[in-house]
């Protein structure tokens, strides 16, 4: 089997879907893999380092894709405006593909992947569970992105993060607020307290009180019988009394707070609606919103995604691909989630695609001319 791995075409995308480390794994197995020019340079993995680990350098995305048995990618396939064409047209018949690929967001991407009849999986759809830890891209990212948030916003804010004893005074810490303790929330609640800001932060979730005390944060939370995880162990939509119960709680806790950090997502991709203009406008002049889930749609209503927009005097940052400006680790820890997705199905030489599978069964997204 030929894996493909090309360089990334969306702009502003620094990460490679392998790095050497996983290239030497997967020639071990037995696997060839050919790696596009320069596909890692931004992520600073040289053509060099991926020769020494027994992948291929090869240059040009049409003739490298066309001739894989299966494409690792970052981000979905997307036109190409060097070639005018699109990646997924590129791709052999019959091949495979493995990359984050969104479907609801990306929905001409699969309509084309079914048409060339490409076995198409997301990882963004691999189920949670504890077989397919390894595999989970959406968390390897999601840490980094809520780790950045943090550094942004501390960049952004016009005061300390930590409590400092000075020959001027005793400066009080900063006050972060951060919503949603999933992967995200909790690296960004750890990297807050480790600059020395208070938190606390909130969740739908009655589990995330332990993990959120845990790292020495207070929880803010409502009390609610409704179960606020879905079957795959994503966060669902509840119901408008829950809604209006957590805006009063979210308008006071906002106000109070010096920086708002947002993570919160249903599905795994979704930005519920969270904080209206009305709480930005109640929060103090040089308070921060750092909205992690922009590229969602974001989790405050005067979010635009990619830009910083201010209201107020309140500096509301919508970053697009924060793992992207950590391309070394993030790569690192993407390429690793894919490589164990390949190898746990790799058996006597070939990929074996096993539609009983509850991971085969939850990532894929067209296989045989279909969407499934």
């Amino acid at each position: 089997m030929r894996i493909a791995v090309p360089r990334e075409i969306r702009e502003g995308e620094r990460r490679v879907a392998l790095v050497p480390e996983s290239c030497r794994k997967l020639a071990k197995a037995g696997i060839e893999v050919a790696v596009e020019r320069g596909a890692g340079t931004e992520a600073f993995f040289p053509d060099d380092a991926y020769r020494e680990s027994g992948a291929a350098v090869e240059a040009g995305a049409a003739e490298l894709l066309g001739k894989a048995d299966f494409v690792l990618k970052v981000q979905a396939p997307a036109p190409s405006p060097p070639s005018g064409g699109h990646e997924a047209d590129a791709m052999r018949q019959g091949a495979m593909l493995l990359c984050t690929l969104m479907p609801t967001r990306h929905p001409d991407a699969v309509e084309k992947l079914a048409a060339r009849n490409i076995t198409a999986f997301a990882t963004d759809r691999i189920p949670r569970i504890t077989r397919a830890q390894s595999m989970d891209t959406l968390s390897s990212m999601a840490n980094i992105a809520g780790y950045k948030a943090v550094l942004v916003a501390a960049n952004a804010l016009p005061r300390y993060f930590p409590m400092l004893t000075t020959a001027a005074g005793t400066v009080f810490p900063a006050k972060v607020f951060v919503i949603g303790a999933g992967v995200a929330g909790l690296s960004a609640i750890a990297t807050a307290r480790r600059l020395g800001a208070s938190v606390e932060a909130t969740d739908t979730r009655s589990a995330a009180k332990e993990q959120v005390e845990s790292l020495g944060a207070r929880f803010v939370g409502i009390e609610t019988s409704e179960s606020a995880e879905d079957a795959t162990g994503y966060a669902r939509e509840l119901s408008q009394e829950f809604h209006r119960k957590q805006a009063e709680l979210l308008a006071e806790r906002c106000a109070a707070a010096d920086a708002v950090i947002t993570t919160a997502l249903i599905g795994g991709v979704k930005a519920p609606m969270l904080i209206t203009a009305e709480m930005v406008r109640a929060m103090n002049p040089g308070s921060v919103i750092v909205d992690v889930a922009a590229e969602g749609g974001g989790n405050c209503a005067l979010t635009r995604p990619g830009e910083t927009v201010v209201e107020r005097g309140v500096t509301i940052i919508g970053p697009m691909n924060l793992p992207a400006e950590m391309p070394w680790h993030a790569s690192t820890l993407y390429s690793r989630n894919l490589a164990a997705f390949v190898l746990a199905f790799w058996k006597d030489g070939r990929f074996r695609l096993d539609l009983d599978d509850e991971i085969i069964r939850g990532a894929l997204v067209t296989h045989g001319g279909e969407i499934r």
